[in-house]
This record gives structure tokens, sequence and C-alpha cells, in this order.
């Protein structure tokens, strides 16, 4: 999740969603119709989309048209002049252009199933195509693909945040990864939100502490690892010896007690049950 760089009428930044190619554009812009949110989410290389259908020219008989021309990812003859573009020049990607087309929408079939409306719903939103010259270092064997993106929101789309937010999404993929596996998030079975609250916390301290001490550990690299400049070394990397910089940093905490049987709880104390809270079911 990223947010805009910019306000609304409002006064306020509305925050910006981004999804994978597994959820429904249609879906999730229905679902969020009058949130003060947008939407960005993958579209796969194989889909159509439609233009207004005023765009064509209308029937002397029969009923009206409900679809425009036809914009079709994977035919370039079919895609008429960009609504907005945007191209820069970058380190890691070479030169990037995003081009973006607004007011285009898809078919929808099963509407009943999908969407719980007995006619196919028209929801329109901006396709959005991003198209670089290079992958960054590590992956240049490959070819760049174009990759096509919807997005839904309020006035016009910050394209050169847009492609930026989406390429960004991958890091906070690895970064939740980290924390959960390496650090433990998800590990302790603590009993009320209070206790998860102060639980994130620390590890968020944990992590901040792996991220500055870049610059004053050793890179403590496996056999097959490349090496890496201080600036780049990975939260993971840091991890592997940062226990050298305990002995020189000291700790707040007191000297432990000797071992030995433990007293318990003082006579006469009472702990209380456990609060307990509804289980949450997903609907079927």
């Amino acid at each position: 999740m990223s947010r805009l760089d910019r306000r609304d009428a409002s006064g306020s930044e509305p925050p910006l969603f981004v999804f994978d190619a597994g959820y429904d554009p249609v879906k999730l812009q229905q679902d969020l119709e009058g949130c003060h949110a947008q939407i960005l989410v993958r579209l796969h290389s194989t889909r159509a989309f439609y233009a207004d259908p005023l765009t064509l020219k209308r029937r002397s008989v029969g009923r009206p048209f409900a679809h425009g021309k036809k914009f079709d990812l994977k035919d370039p003859s079919s895609w008429h002049e960009p609504s907005v573009e945007y191209s820069s020049e970058t380190a890691g990607y070479g030169k990037v252009r995003v081009r973006a087309w607004s007011g285009l929408h898809p078919k929808t079939r099963r509407a009943g199933e999908r969407y719980g409306s007995e006619s196919a719903a028209v929801v329109k939103g901006t396709v959005v195509l991003v198209e670089v010259e290079r992958l960054p270092r590590g992956e240049r064997r490959r070819r760049p693909k174009k990759l096509w993106l919807w997005w839904n929101g309020a006035g016009e789309p910050d394209l050169g945040l847009l492609w930026k937010s989406y390429v960004r999404r991958f890091d906070i993929e690895h970064g939740v990864k980290l924390l959960k596996g390496t650090l433990g998030w998800t590990t302790p079975r603590v009993r009320n939100p209070e206790q998860a609250d102060l639980w994130t916390w620390l590890i968020l301290a944990a992590y901040t502490q792996l991220r500055l001490a870049r610059g004053v550990v050793a890179d403590c690299r496996l056999p097959w690892e490349r090496p890496l400049p201080i600036q780049k070394l990975t939260p993971t990397r840091v991890l592997r010896n940062f226990v050298s910089l305990l002995p020189t940093l000291g700790t707040p905490a007191a000297a432990p007690k000797p071992c030995g049987r433990s007293p318990g709880r003082p006579k006469g104390s009472l702990s209380g049950r456990a609060k307990r809270y509804p289980a949450v079911k997903k609907a079927a």
C-alpha cells in the first residue's frame, strides 16, 4: 500500500491500494465505491476493454450499442491516442514510458454470481501501460514485458507515482516476509489486541536497529551469495553478524537472577480467566 503525494478537495491525501493480477478490478471498484481511496490493479495482457458506446454510430433499428470501440491489450492497432502520457529516465530501468487511457470498461459476465446484480455492470476506469527500457541489475537477462494496470480514483492519475508504487509493492511484500519469518512477527499467540500492538512495535524497533546497524557490521554472506556494498546490505545479512555489537552496546535490562526453583505466584493472588473473543468466520 502507498499514498499519493497530492491532496483532493477535502484536503486529505487519498490512499492508494495496490493489488496483484489475481484480484477483480470491477469487484474492488464496486466495493470501494464512495470510499476515500484509489485502487491500482495489475491486469493480464490477454484482456480487452471497450470505450463509451456513444463513440459509435447509432443504429437505425434495434437496440443501441452496449459497448464502444474495442481496446485489446495484445493488439496495438486497437489502441487510440492516450489521455495522459509520462516519460522519465531512471538509473535502474532506463527510459520509462507510461501511457493511460481513461473512460474504458470491461465486459462483465455472470453478474449475478460475481457482483450480485441482475444486469451486467458497466464500471469505467483507466487502463495504464508501463514500458521500461531494461530491468534492474540481477534481472537484465530477462526481456522486459509490458505492464498493464487498472486505476480508479478521483481526478487525473499521477503516472509518475503509479508505476513507482507498483514496483514498491514487491519491496513491501519482502519486508513483511522478513518480519514474519525471521523476526517472528506472527509467532507469539497473544490474548488481546493491546499485546499484539505492543509486539508489532517491538518488531518494528528491531527492524529499525537492523537498518541502522548496516554500516557498522561486517557482511556475513553465505558461500553462494554475492558481495554487496554497505549501503545495500539486506536486514537478513546484518542479522547474522548483529550479535557482535551486543558486547559493545550493552543492555538496559537488570542483571539476571540466579537460577533455581521459582517461588511462583504470591499466596492469595488471582489472575482471573482470560478474555474470550468471538471467532471470525468467513462467509460461504
